[in-house]
């Protein structure tokens, strides 16, 4: 596992320098373009634009992202039980020292990503269309992938990467609009006698045009083995490979391609919300293809391991590696069996819910908490050890009354 995660770190350090590069090459094209002594000046105009926001970016980017997402964090837990009690589990089956902070986007649009430089530092947001539509092990799935690029650094890469892309297109759009209202520059290109000057002046433009899809395509190459990665780490988190597969195929098949996304926040989803099922497998994409995923996911077999996942990948991919040499910190689960599903909640005004609680307090009405937030309530008469809770599945002892209840007394 650790060796992945450093080959993964040495080639985001390859990207980085490769954007670093196209970025400085920008802006010597720019300051080349208004003299051609100024093209020392533009390359380090372009280093100081992009250390501002690399500097902003790594000290308080998580927050910026969140609000460019318009997202809010939950503060209490009462507010989503489930999402922060699953959160909570694939904290702990991960191995994070502390658990990330939550966020929810109001967006009917089914979706996840996560941001943060470190552990100390990251959070994890969800749309609520991904709390309505998925069930416990599916949106356990999800979480777990998005803890896996916290837990393998990835957050950090990608924010590192996304602000020096936003730093080119930035500097390039700037400069690309200011042709636009600059007749002086068109005409020191025409008065210039030096062919080899004009040729110049003409890469340049071509540079500063193509440089963002340049860009992008270098930041979408960052992501895709990521994701396989992450996939495999959530199997192993987990032990439900179904989970994570049955979500993808929910996502997927909820996308709207036509809906406004920041394309800095975009790599950073679960799913890149600008794709649909079967449409992101292209040399432009960010994400591997979803239907590969899947089908990897659901071919796993009885054990929840790297290994099961690369042996996997492998059988749709004419024995290529995924995943690279895998250590002897590679532990085999069998997979689990699904959880309970749950009893679907029916939404009461407030005014009968307080009634029907004040009827159960009358009728002395055991009440347990459980962990995913639901409050069971128990009648007198129930006889039984242990309950299970509709919602998470999870069981509860009961302690048997030793004494009449106060309604019983009275009759």
């Amino acid at each position: 596992m650790f060796s992945i995660i450093r080959s993964n770190q040495r080639k985001s350090a390859f990207l980085i320098a490769a954007l670093g590069l196209l970025l400085g090459l920008v802006g010597y094209a720019i300051g080349f373009y208004i003299a051609p002594s100024a093209g020392i000046f533009g390359l380090a105009a372009a280093l100081i634009v992009w250390l501002l926001l690399l500097l902003t970016s790594l000290a308080g980017g998580e927050a910026m992202l969140m609000a460019q997402a318009g997202a809010r964090e939950i503060t209490d837990k009462r507010d989503a039980p489930q999402l922060v009690n699953i959160v909570e589990e694939m904290q702990i089956a991960s191995g994070l020292s502390q658990p990330p902070k939550i966020y929810i986007v109001d967006s009917t649009i089914p979706n996840a990503f996560a941001v943060g430089r470190n552990e100390k530092r990251a959070a994890v947001a969800v749309t609520t269309g991904l709390l309505a539509r998925l069930n416990r092990d599916e949106l356990q799935g999800v979480i777990a992938h998005e803890i896996a690029h916290i837990r393998h650094r990835d957050t950090l890469f990608m924010t590192i990467a996304g602000t020096t892309f936003g730093a080119i297109v930035l500097l390039a759009d700037f400069f690309v609009r200011g042709l636009r209202f600059s007749a002086a520059g068109q005409r020191r290109s025409s008065n210039r006698n030096n062919n080899g000057g004009a040729i110049l002046l003409i890469l340049a433009l071509l540079l500063s045009i193509l440089a963002p899809l340049l860009a992008q395509l270098l930041y979408f190459a960052c992501s895709r083995r990521r994701e396989y990665l992450a996939d495999a780490s959530a199997v192993q988190f987990t032990r439900y490979p179904e989970g994570l597969a049955s979500a993808l195929e929910k996502i997927a098949g909820a996308q709207k391609p036509d809906a406004a996304t920041s394309r800095v926040l975009a790599p950073m989803y679960i799913i890149n919300p600008q794709a649909a099922m079967g449409r992101d497998s292209t040399w432009l994409s960010t994400h591997p293809s979803t239907k590969d995923r899947i089908r990897i996911l659901r071919s796993i077999g009885s054990t929840a391991s790297l290994q099961a996942y690369e042996t996997a990948y492998q059988n749709f991919h004419g024995g290529k590696h995924v995943l690279g040499d895998l250590t002897a910190t590679d532990t085999a689960e069998p997979v689990r069996p699904p959880a309970p599903i749950a009893l679907a909640a029916v939404a009461l005004p407030p005014a009968w819910r307080t009634a029907r609680g004040v009827l159960h307090e009358v009728d002395d009405a055991r009440i347990v908490d459980c962990s995913c937030g639901l409050r069971i309530r128990i009648p007198p008469a129930w006889r039984g050890s242990e309950i299970t809770c509709p919602r998470c599945g999870s069981i509860h002892k009961i302690e048997s009354a030793s004494e009449p209840t106060s309604s019983q007394r009275d009759a």
